[in-house]
């Protein structure tokens, strides 16, 4: 096991390097000036801007900026926007809202995929069964955008159950609202994935066993059929908590939520290079380390998987 956990910390380094330089390098290969942009059309002398860009590096060849970045990393210092500001504390008032955020939709989707898609599989071919499928192709379909709107035009606005933007009330109750608009964006393909799941392990040799030797079905359901239903689903969430880090800048915008999403979307626009890559280089991490996390979670919810070296 622990063999098997230091390949897989040794992992995050070929792909910290290749997601980095990547992305510096699309940065770097944008079209424009980002300081002249700064200046709109009033342009200062060109002294000045030569000045900033120095000041940034900009003026230096790719690999140049690329390694000096690196090399600020290790020691903690992700560089400045463009704003003076450094990248680190930005990130320290934005991530861990986007955090709150993403870790809320994934529980809700999380329960709702193990109740619906559990009882889906238990009532297969009934009417719930049907009903629920429906429900969930319905969901696929719309865009986040749209199930947004509805929850804050008929959640916030018309019941009054939660305020309909958040702003500075970015706290664990503050972001139910945008969470359950993820959790319902999300949670569709996780509830088949449990539902297909749970029937086939139903039908598994062992299951059959267990009612055989008279175990009740209180014991049989939620030690030898969910526990090992729950792979598929688990693997499903873990991937998507990485992607709404990233990719809830659409609800982040509805709900006016000041995380990493508006923050990377406007530091794209103006090309700032540092707090891209930056970011970039956190989720990195963080991904890396969630698909660890779930690696492990196999081998404890069935047994049959064992990590080898």
């Amino acid at each position: 096991m622990l063999i098997y956990i230091l390949k897989r910390i040794l992992q995050v380094i070929p792909v910290f390097l290749g997601a980095t330089l990547l992305i510096y390098f699309m940065v770097f290969a944008m079209p424009g000036d980002p300081i002249a942009a700064l200046f709109g059309d009033k342009q200062p002398p060109d002294a000045l801007l030569d000045q900033i860009r120095a000041e940034y590096m900009l003026d230096q060849p790719f690999i140049i900026q690329y390694l000096h970045y690196l090399g600020g990393i290790f020691r903690l210092d992700f560089g400045t926007t463009f704003a003076g500001r450094e990248v680190i504390d930005v990130l320290a008032d934005t991530f861990p809202v986007t955090l709150r955020l993403a870790v809320e939709a994934v529980l809700m989707a999380f329960v709702l995929a193990i109740v619906i898609g559990g009882l889906s599989a238990f009532f297969k071919n009934t009417w719930f069964d049907h009903t629920m499928l429906v429900v969930s192709l319905i969901f696929v379909a719309i865009p986040v955008f749209v199930i947004g709107f509805f929850a804050q035009y008929f959640i916030g606005v018309k019941l009054g159950w939660a305020s309909p933007t958040v702003g500075a009330n970015n706290g664990w109750l503050g972001l139910i609202l945008p969470a359950i608009t993820l959790a319902f964006s999300i949670y569709a393909t996780s509830m088949r994935l449990t539902r297909s799941s749970t029937i086939e392990t139903l039908g598994q040799d062992w299951v059959r066993t267990a009612y055989g030797k008279g175990l009740p079905r209180r014991r049989v359901i939620p030690v030898h059929v969910l526990r090992n239903s729950l792979i598929p689903m688990i693997t499903d969430l873990g991937t998507t908590f990485g992607v709404l880090m990233v990719g809830a800048t659409v609800t982040e915008a509805i709900f006016n939520i000041p995380g990493v999403g508006n923050t990377l979307y406007l530091a794209i626009i103006k090309h700032e290079a540092p707090t891209i890559v930056s970011f970039v280089t956190v989720f990195v991490v963080l991904y890396v380390i969630i698909n660890l996390l779930i690696d492990l979670l196999y081998g404890l919810l069935d047994p049959r998987i064992r990590y080898v070296s």
